[in-house]
């Protein structure tokens, strides 16, 4: 059985991981820190005519210092190669300053994974843009994220707070997240994706006319109430020193089902654009999702693989729609550093009735596979 407290002694004696290219950088790392074993990504866009590390990624490379202890980086001189060699994930206050280049769901996505296996409880501060075109949103984290790991009972004392939100370009925006540290996670068995019974939304405007929040939310109710009666959109409007640097709107969507499935969309306002383009894209990409199926969707499939290997010594099991090509690598990925294989099938008990569309040719897939049983010891009981 893998213990925290013997991650990081094996860590000399286990073999190195090895990678080429940027892609999937971070899922790579959060699995290096989990597993106790040294990871080395080399080619990292050495055929760019920019070779090497973005600001964004190094900066992510600096947090990672910050939440762990003993963990020891390596990047060589063009920056074209990375070697980590993890140590604990130490957790504790933690305030970081992202560069504009990404948003803070870049730097907070990874946080959230491995922040419950630290050794004291964690809250970060990370100050920059709240919403971008790229990464989750600090909303989206916070209404659809944190629920995902309740799934695994991490629940008490999980929270984020949005104290100020920013927009590209020059962001201004702060988050506050605050995670329990926990000893070992339940074993997932989540294979009923219920029916869509509600949605939730917010829209959000900053440094832009109030009533831009009020258009996107009737663009949004125009199409989706046609499929659901029980829609509730929350207008977010931020004034003063809390909304950041730069003008800028989003409207974020959630589905939820009658089993717990969340299903999520979110779409960020565009030069030239209108309110009701922003409301529209966002309406749209939520039906999507939800014609997908599952009770996972595309946004957190790796976060619920990487916890499903990490969960006791059992089966654990959830249904899912079809992979994106990010979960799909981070299946070979965690073959790589934990062993662990899933074992994937056609769920035959999805039948024509399961959506009211007359297009069910959505694959749904079962994924199982056995926990690792996973301890985490260096929790202070304190």
């Amino acid at each position: 059985m893998p213990t925290a407290s013997s991650k990081a002694s094996s860590a000399s004696t286990t073999v190195l991981v090895k990678y080429t290219g940027h892609r999937y950088f971070r899922n790579r790392l959060i699995l290096s820190l989990l597993s106790g074993k040294p990871v080395r990504i080399d080619g990292i866009r050495s055929n760019d005519k920019n070779p090497g590390l973005r600001d964004y990624e190094a900066s992510f490379l600096r947090l990672v210092e910050k939440i762990t202890n003993g963990s020891v980086i390596e990047i060589s001189y063009t920056g074209t190669s990375v070697l980590l060699k993890p140590g604990i994930i130490s957790g504790g206050e933690i305030s970081h300053d992202c560069p504009l280049s990404r948003s803070i769901g870049y730097f907070l996505e990874p946080m959230v994974a491995i922040a419950p296996f630290a050794k004291t409880k964690v809250h970060l501060t990370l100050k920059g843009i709240t919403t971008d075109d790229k990464d989750l949103s600090a909303d989206l984290i916070r209404t659809v994220t944190l629920p995902h790991l309740q799934l695994f009972n991490i629940s008490d004392g999980l929270e984020l707070r949005i104290k100020k939100r920013g927009a590209a370009p020059l962001g201004g925006g702060e988050v506050h997240f605050l995670c329990p540290v926990i000893r070992q996670i339940k074993t997932l068995n989540f294979i009923d994706a219920g029916k869509i019974k509600r949605i939730r939304g917010i829209s959000h405007s900053v440094r832009v006319s109030p009533q831009f929040s009020n258009r996107m939310i009737e663009a949004c109710r125009s199409v989706l109430n046609r499929y659901i009666p029980d829609i509730y959109l929350y207008s977010d409007v931020f004034k003063g020193e809390e909304s950041g640097k730069s003008p800028g709107y989003a409207l974020s969507l959630v589905a939820e089902s009658t089993t717990g499935a969340l299903h999520c969309s979110e779409s960020v306002s565009e030069p030239g654009g209108s309110p009701e383009d922003t409301a529209l894209r966002a309406s749209r990409a939520l039906l999507s999702e939800v014609a997908r199926g599952g009770c996972v969707d595309r946004h957190h499939q790796s976060l619920v693989m990487i916890y499903m290997t990490l969960g006791s010594e059992d089966v654990g099991r959830c249904k899912m729609g079809e992979l994106s090509p990010t979960a799909v690598q981070t299946l070979r990925d965690i073959r790589d550093f934990f062993g662990t294989t899933f074992k994937i099938v056609q769920d035959s008990s999805a039948s024509l009735d399961d959506t009211d569309d007359s297009d069910s040719t959505v694959p749904q897939l079962l994924l199982s596979c056995y926990g690792t049983g996973f301890i985490n010891v260096n929790r202070s009981i304190a």
